[in-house]
């Protein structure tokens, strides 16, 4: 297969911090990509070096089949960039923004507005094209500033946290702009700070820590590495909570996790087929009332737990390193 992106042994250091430490990634072509990592694991560093707007110190690494460290200038005509923030004008309307960006794209007057035409139907924009850009919702914006990194016809768009700040209806219209994308041939390689996200979005996904990557697949071969299959259940009274986790306990392979806002608990089984019975049984022998109960894969929040020994909740806030509250090395 193909791949968009091949980094082989990379590596950066910004003093005595270790940002990338022989990094390995493969990027399939055609597909969503996206790279998860905790606090500090190099992934905004990555997404700069891929972006030439880093030099490795060593390593190789190649993009669309270039090698970005050799010919920048010709990595940086076959890529569009997005990052956290919306970078668009509020004075100007959503076209007036395409075209002005076309035309930094060196077009002619007459082909930036068709091209700037033809991504405003991609994004799903025409209708509110000739409004101005202050009178978007937030979801709208980032659509636009996704359109704007499409002007120059990209074969790669590197999405750095895309739906960050966006409510989940926001959410949604954009996962819907990115599949678009991909199917009319638009590689795309992402960083989320939300798993929901890379499980709905990515094809190959990517777990980088410490500067290295420690596992890739897709989402659901990274789940099946993470373990067994999960008994989950609902108590109807939080006070339980501790007596179902306990109760539950000798039918896992591992210590149950309990979610006291949700008032659940879940545990890790061999057998998940033969274990919801015998979990039925032990709840209703202890009088413990549940209102759901179910049996599930791991999610990539477990996963994510499993192979780095760190909660999701660790994944980066913010992934910008212009952004002083972003703990990722840049």
């Amino acid at each position: 297969m193909d791949s968009a992106i091949e980094a082989r042994g990379l590596t950066k250091r910004f003093g005595d911090t270790v940002a990338l430490d022989g990094l390995d990634l493969d990027a399939p072509s055609g597909k969503v990509t996206a790279v998860l990592g905790p606090n500090g694991a190099g992934k905004t560093t990555l997404v700069r070096s891929v972006a030439t707007l880093l030099r490795p110190d060593s390593g190789e690494l190649s993009v669309e089949g270039i090698d970005a460290v050799r010919h920048p200038q010709r990595v940086r005509r076959a890529i569009g960039l997005a990052g956290q923030y919306a970078a668009v004008e509020p004075a100007l309307t959503g076209r007036e923004n395409l075209v002005m960006v076309a035309r930094l794209f060196g077009h002619r007057r007459s082909a930036a507005r068709t091209a700037a035409d033809a991504v405003l139907a991609q994004i799903g924009l025409t209708d509110a094209a000739d409004r101005l850009v202050r009178e978007y919702s937030g979801g709208m914006r980032r659509r636009l500033d996704l359109g704007a990194s499409l002007v120059g016809v990209p074969r790669l768009l590197l999405l750095d946290e895309p739906t960050t700040g966006l409510d989940p209806r926001s959410r949604i219209e954009l996962w819907n702009a990115i599949r678009d994308l991909v199917a009319s041939g638009t590689d795309v390689l992402l960083t989320t700070q939300y798993l929901d996200e890379a499980d709905q979005l990515a094809d190959h996904v990517v777990i980088v820590d410490h500067g290295r990557t420690i596992a890739t697949g897709t989402p659901n071969e990274l789940k099946g590495r993470a373990g067994q299959d999960m008994i989950e259940i609902r108590v109807r009274d939080a006070a339980d909570l501790a007596a179902a986790s306990e109760v539950l306990a000798p039918l896992g392979t591992e210590a149950p996790r309990v979610d006291v806002p949700a008032r659940r608990v879940a545990v890790p089984v061999a057998d998940g087929t033969g274990r919801l019975p015998d979990a039925v049984r032990v709840l209703a022998e202890q009088r413990i009332a549940i209102d759901d109960v179910g049996l599930r894969r791991p999610t990539l929040d477990e996963v994510f737990l499993a192979l780095t020994g760190r909660p999701s909740s660790d994944l980066d806030a913010s992934t910008d390193p212009d952004n002083p509250s972003s703990s990722d090395a840049a």
